[in-house]
């Protein structure tokens, strides 16, 4: 059996299959957000992480501060993944010239290999703290931090930053780095103990079926799926064209009996990052 140092820390029984279902993206557009807020209520979904500089962020933290029981994290974001729905840095543009285009709108993924390569560690430093103290200004308070379309932050040096402005500002960082996990379990902080789950790699046909699958293979340990809830609309077929349908999929099965079902069947324990901030913040000063 695989023995959990997650398991441990968090107080549950070694054979534990702890998950913790993050809707990515709240704060991309009414669609997104609607869809995150109803998977909270209706479905399984425990946690999520809003995009500050995205155009429905205002809405988000309207509607996170109408339901203050929903835990959510910061989910840093330099990367313009929706080709005809741009979006900016937080920080003064000037300050930040290696991470923008010349309209001033983060890069597209078309040019993630270049961005990486030349985004300069001080800019990320800048444009990261703006945007946690974006959220920390508007009254809410996060759990962790997390990237978008960086996974493990997309560099050995941008996970080491984002690691230590976690540890500043008192939050859980997603990790799920091989290298990094059994140093920060050794000091006490949980952290996933598997790969990531991205629901973008689900084919959206046959998705019911893949998650049923899933969830029955559940590890023992710390789990994460990045699932990615939408709502079928014309705003959302706008913006997303070619993969609107892998959010509404998304949003089907996590309010489905089935959902809830086959997660009480296999006595899965659903988690949000709460408990681990608590572990991650013990001993601050």
């Amino acid at each position: 059996m695989h023995e959990s140092r997650a398991n441990s820390l968090l107080g549950y029984p070694r054979d534990a299959r702890l998950l913790i279902v993050n809707a990515d993206d709240f704060g991309m557009c009414g669609a997104v957000n609607e869809a995150t807020v109803g998977a909270f209520a209706e479905g399984v979904v425990r946690s999520t992480t809003l995009m500050a500089p995205w155009p429905g962020a205002g809405q988000a933290t309207g509607l996170l501060r109408e339901h203050p029981e929903i835990p959510f994290g910061v989910h840093l974001t330099v990367v313009c993944d929706m080709p005809d729905y741009r979006w900016g840095p937080l920080g003064p543009s000037d300050k930040v010239p290696s991470l923008i285009d010349d309209a001033g709108n983060f890069h597209g993924l078309d040019h993630l290999p270049e961005l990486l390569a030349g985004a300069r560690l001080e800019e990320l430093e800048l444009e990261f703290r703006a945007q946690i103290e974006a959220v920390l200004t508007g009254g809410l308070r996060p759990t962790h931090l997390d990237w978008h379309c960086l996974h493990n932050g997309g560099r050995a040096d941008v996970f080491d930053l984002t690691l230590g402005l976690a540890r500043e500002y008192g939050l859980a960082l997603r990790v799920s780095v091989p290298s990094a996990i059994q140093g920060l379990q050794g000091q006490g902080l949980p952290t996933l103990e598997h790969e990531l789950l991205d629901s973008y790699a689900l084919d959206p046909s046959v998705k019911p079926a893949a998650y049923a699958r899933l969830l029955r293979e559940l590890p023992v340990g710390l789990s994460e799926w990045a699932v990615h809830p939408g709502l079928d609309s014309a705003e959302l077929r706008a913006i997303e064209p070619r993969s609107w349908r892998v959010r509404q999929t998304d949003y089907d099965f996590l309010v489905s009996p089935d959902a809830r079902e086959i997660i009480s069947r296999e006595g899965i324990v659903l988690l949000s990052y709460r408990p681990l901030q608590e572990l991650w913040t013990a001993g601050r000063p």
